[in-house]
């Protein structure tokens, strides 16, 4: 009952910030999970050291923006990005420092 509440919830707060974005509300609790699953990915791949960094997402295309030491950082975290079921481009706004 508490999950149904949950997911009751949601669906009330996404509508309007979804009307905003142009997307339906279904899509903008698609992008949440998929920018979710993105940033926890980078935070735990053992390679990157990417703490600070800004994941959004808009219809599947993921914007990953912040700060990274190398160029290879920068590339690998595309590569991670990509991996993420939903997504269907990355844009990689990362700068390197």
């Amino acid at each position: 009952m508490r999950l149904l509440k949950a997911i009751f919830l949601i669906g009330l707060l996404a509508g309007p910030v979804a009307a905003c974005s142009g997307e339906t509300a279904g899509e903008y609790i698609d992008d949440s999970v998929i920018s979710n699953t993105v940033r926890a990915k980078l935070i735990d791949d053992k390679d990157l050291n990417i703490f600070q960094i800004d994941v959004t997402t808009l219809k599947g295309e993921v914007q990953i923006s912040g700060f990274v030491e190398s160029q290879a950082d920068k590339d690998r975290a595309t590569q991670v990005a990509r991996t993420v079921d939903g997504v269907k481009k990355v844009h990689n706004n990362l700068v390197v420092q």
